[in-house]
């Protein structure tokens, strides 16, 4: 397990391709999705005391992340379509509550697999290691290439994230012309 830094670090390097597909306001949108659920794993932390579940268990899972996804993107379609559709700030004649929902239910899964694979890095150092694919995988997965208190690997990988970020959305030719783009295409025969 890297330190919280070194979390949301993974959860921007994972969140990083989204320039190439929906450009500026899409990628600021899909990055926070991504940030809110970089710490969702550690929950185990909190609910170890109410509940009978240990560190680095289920909720160290690409189940549990999935499962918390979903949950969170039909609260995010519910809530967030009326209002992304009446923003200025979203350029789009209006945004369907299915992408609202593919959107954010693949930006809080990102951000929970990057915790994932950012503990599968580091654990065992000071933790019990990973079963990322439990249930249907019940062996543990073990990497540990970084050191859990390591300020290079931890504050480093931060600045190396937000730097690639700051590159990305000052460069301006993104984004790629796919069928996952959000909002007017500049040939309308597309």
């Amino acid at each position: 397990m890297v330190d919280v830094s070194g979390h949301f670090a993974m959860a921007l390097l994972f969140a990083a391709p989204a320039w190439f597909l929906w450009g500026y306001r899409g990628a600021l949108g899909f990055t926070g999705f991504t940030l809110v659920t970089a710490m969702l794993p550690d929950a185990d932390l909190v609910l170890q005391h109410y509940l009978p579940v240990t560190h680095h268990g289920v909720t160290h899972t690409f189940l549990f992340g999935a499962v918390v996804s979903l949950l969170g993107a039909v609260v995010a379609a519910r809530w967030l379509t009326g209002p992304l559709n009446a923003s200025r700030w979203v350029e789009s004649t209006a945004i369907p509550r299915e992408t609202v929902f593919v959107f954010a239910a693949s930006g809080l899964f990102v951000g929970g697999v990057s915790h994932i694979f950012a503990d599968l890095l580091s654990a065992p150092d000071i933790a019990a290691p990973l079963a990322p694919f439990w249930p249907v995988y019940r062996e543990h997965v073990v990497v540990d290439v970084i050191y859990y208190n390591s300020p290079v690997w931890n504050f480093g990988l931060l600045a190396v994230a937000v730097a690639l970020h700051v590159t990305l959305a000052r460069y301006e030719s993104y984004p790629l012309d796919t069928r996952f783009r959000i909002g007017e295409r500049d040939d309308p025969r597309t």
